[in-house]
């Protein structure tokens, strides 16, 4: 696999005259190239692109979106509902999905599966569930990963 991305063109408000008279829409540098061997384990590909982008989003957050309150632990629920207004666990909330999210893809990439890191049966079932839910989230909250 081979990915180049390149900078977002920079936009200034006279540019909008120049692209209608020139013809020129200006686009950002991309190229991907995926090799045959790329999809042979996808999840594990993504997940070597996705950690990186969801460790970097946790550093650099702007803001956050509205976070189901079922989805997050009891400590950290809203005392009122969330679509009114941001409360004092706002953020916090977002942080833990964030947290959550990475949690399930750093043990997709650096660890074995549950089964073989826990003995206990138990263990590696709960283990996996988090796991789970945090893939699950992921999808959830996929368009609201951005900064």
């Amino acid at each position: 696999m081979k990915v180049y991305i390149g900078n977002y063109p920079k936009h200034r408000w006279y540019h909008n005259y120049l692209y209608k008279w020139f013809g020129y829409s200006p686009d950002q540098t991309m190229y991907i190239k995926i090799d045959e061997w790329d999809t042979w384990s996808a999840d594990h590909t993504l997940a070597d692109i996705i950690l990186p982008v969801l460790v970097q989003l946790s550093k650099t957050q702007q803001g956050a979106p509205f976070v189901d309150p079922g989805d997050v632990p009891e400590f950290i629920r809203p005392s009122h509902k969330p679509e009114d207004d941001v409360d004092n666990t706002h953020f916090l909330r977002w942080s833990w999905v964030l947290g959550e999210m990475m949690y399930a893809f750093d043990c997709k990439v650096n660890k074995d599966e549950p089964f073989m890191r826990f003995d206990d049966a138990e263990e590696a079932k709960k283990e996996q569930a988090r796991i789970s839910n945090g893939f699950r989230l992921f999808g959830k909250y996929y368009e609201n990963l951005w900064d």
